[in-house]
């Protein structure tokens, strides 16, 4: 497979996304890229083994994308090979009436992973800058002191919430959550083949909705947004990387690998044992073997 400068995919300077790949070619075939992705898969499952038994650190993988942008597919393929008791995914809808009841972020602490486990966010606290940014009448329903209509929402209040999100993203991993944002930037016309084999194909349909046809419509306000949010919010405690996404199969890769790059930078280890256990170790195993 080609090599692939992740950090290439890092956001470290002020981006524009119509400027970076939706697609790249790595020169191999799909099967191969699986084989790839098994590997790294069992690379990452020992680790998450390691990690749960270290019990410092938590990981928290943050995914953002368009409709279609491959999030779900993502999710199963990447972590399949890890231990149930160690992942947990978060999918946020819109916020019900108790959530509403508490500032935007409440629920995503409420989400965030257990020393030694993983939490992936299937789309993320970003969707407060995001889709309220591009319906700015759903902010009415946090029932904010000094926001009765759109009109009130000014540029500050934008400013304002997305320091909010730095500093959630600053506090979490300076208390162990080692964090990874990933946009899965995706072409408008791959998301309108998508869109179709959901329609052509009976055992998508339920995947659709017309609501999706209105959001696409909205493609270019959405791609403002991600870009301020990503431009603003991409820190080096909480680097966002640029996935291509237009092949899901290269993106499931990228961002596995991503991932494992990272983890590989810690010193996860098993807990030792207390000296009195370690000095008996063959006095325990004799006993249990000799048991019939």
């Amino acid at each position: 497979m080609k090599n692939i400068s992740l950090n290439s995919l890092k956001v470290s300077s002020p981006i524009k996304l119509k400027d970076l790949p939706t697609y790249i070619d790595v020169a191999t075939s799909e099967k191969k890229k699986e084989k790839q992705l098994q590997k790294i898969r069992e690379k990452l499952s020992k680790l998450q083994d390691k990690m749960y038994a270290h019990n410092k650190q938590g990981v928290l993988i943050c995914l953002q994308g368009m409709d279609t942008a491959g999030k779900d597919s993502l999710i199963r393929e990447v972590f399949k090979e890890f231990n149930a008791r160690g992942v947990v995914v978060h999918s946020f809808k819109t916020p019900n009436t108790n959530e509403l009841e508490h500032d935007f972020l409440w629920r995503h602490y409420l989400a965030l992973p257990e020393k030694g486990k993983f939490s992936v966010f299937n789309r993320t606290h970003y969707e407060n800058v995001l889709i309220t940014r591009v319906h700015p009448e759903y902010i009415i329903n946090e029932n904010i002191p000094g926001i009765e209509k759109v009109e009130d929402i000014t540029p500050e209040f934008w400013k304002n919430r997305l320091e909010s999100i730095n500093a959630f993203e600053k506090h979490v991993t300076s208390n162990g959550v080692i964090l990874l944002k990933f946009f899965l930037h995706l072409s408008k016309e791959e998301q309108r083949q998508r869109l179709l084999r959901r329609l052509e194909k009976e055992k998508h349909n339920w995947k659709f909705s017309p609501d999706d046809l209105k959001e696409r419509l909205l493609w270019d306000d959405y791609q403002k947004c991600y870009e301020e949010a990503i431009n603003k919010t991409s820190k080096p405690y909480a680097p966002w990387l640029v996935i291509p996404a237009d092949n899901k199969e290269t993106a499931r890769y990228l961002v596995a690998k991503s991932i494992l790059e990272e983890l590989e930078k810690y010193e996860f280890h098993y807990p030792e044992l207390e000296d009195e256990v370690k000095d008996n170790i063959k006095m325990y195993h004799d006993k249990l073997a000799s048991e019939k």
